[in-house]
């Protein structure tokens, strides 16, 4: 089954796991993307409509993670990479799937931006999503028509003060609202995903649980605005030191408490991960 993944905030798009024959966009227009109607929110989307692509308010960032099938905290780059938004529309040339997106990316991300990168390996603190003491007590979802279908290519996810919600396609969704993750219908490898967002670290999923589940996760208010606050910055909002300085040393207990009430548990160490370092880009892209 091939995976499509879309995270809200550091938008995070996961495709085909085998690389395609490159290929480039019949035609392409980047663009700046306005600004928010409503401050300090972010409103985010991908639409894959026949030939025609439209994504909307994606980082420089979102866009070489999405190019080179890896996250966005394994990105390191100048700081606007991580704050700039760009939309794109675009027509696939004939033939072509939504599979073959990525090295059409690669293609666009060199010609308009000028990107160079290197890789390197870097040791850094993570968690690891493991079972925790048993029984396991997440409701695992039977499958449905569909999930085994094409992916998803139509998405789209919202944030603010108030909260994030996230369509993720199939029937899977999540919420964090209210002092409240609710999600439904989602695997293993997108909760570790979608919660490292939230967190201090990356999450490497080690659970090797197979379905999807309904997951109710209920933190501190305390904890909820220290989470927000987090995911705003994976989303590059520009935060004042007072409010980032809410974060600082916490430790996120109630959700790990939470997390330890369904059978799951985040275990804090260190691993080596790949990083793709950009050595060059031009932060506004060449003329359509």
């Amino acid at each position: 089954m091939k995976k499509f993944l879309f995270v809200a905030f550091g938008a995070l798009a996961v495709w085909g796991q085998t690389p395609a024959a490159t290929l480039e966009f019949e035609v392409a227009s980047v663009r700046p993307s306005a600004p928010p109607s409503v401050q300090n929110s972010v409103n985010i989307g991908l639409r894959l409509d026949g030939s025609q692509a439209r994504i909307v308010s994606f980082t420089f960032k979102d866009y070489v993670a999405m190019a080179y099938r890896v996250k966005a905290y394994q990105i390191s780059g100048p700081d606007w990479a991580g704050t700039d938004r760009f939309d794109l529309n675009a027509k696939l040339p004939a033939g072509a799937t939504s599979d073959q997106i990525p090295e059409m990316l690669q293609a666009l991300l060199t010609d308009r931006f000028g990107l160079k990168f290197h890789r390197e390996k870097k040791e850094l603190p993570v968690y690891a999503l493991v079972i925790g003491k048993p029984p396991l007590k997440l409701k695992e979802v039977p499958s449905s028509p569909g999930d085994d279908g094409p992916p998803t290519t139509n998405v789209a996810a919202s944030g603010s003060s108030a909260g994030v919600s996230v369509d993720l396609g199939h029937g899977s969704s999540y919420t964090f609202a209210n002092n409240k993750f609710d999600a439904k219908k989602i695997t293993s490898d997108q909760l570790a995903t979608i919660l490292e967002r939230y967190l201090d670290r990356p999450i490497v999923n080690l659970t090797e649980l197979k379905g999807k589940y309904d997951v109710t996760l209920e933190v501190t208010p305390e904890d909820y605005q220290a989470m927000l606050i987090r995911v705003a910055i994976s989303a590059g909002l520009v935060l004042p030191p007072e409010v980032l300085r809410l974060v600082d040393g916490n430790t996120f207990a109630s959700l790990m408490d939470a997390l330890q009430q369904a059978g799951l548990k985040l275990d804090a160490r260190k691993a080596p991960l790949d990083f793709l370092v950009i050595d060059q880009a031009r932060k506004s892209p060449t003329d359509n």
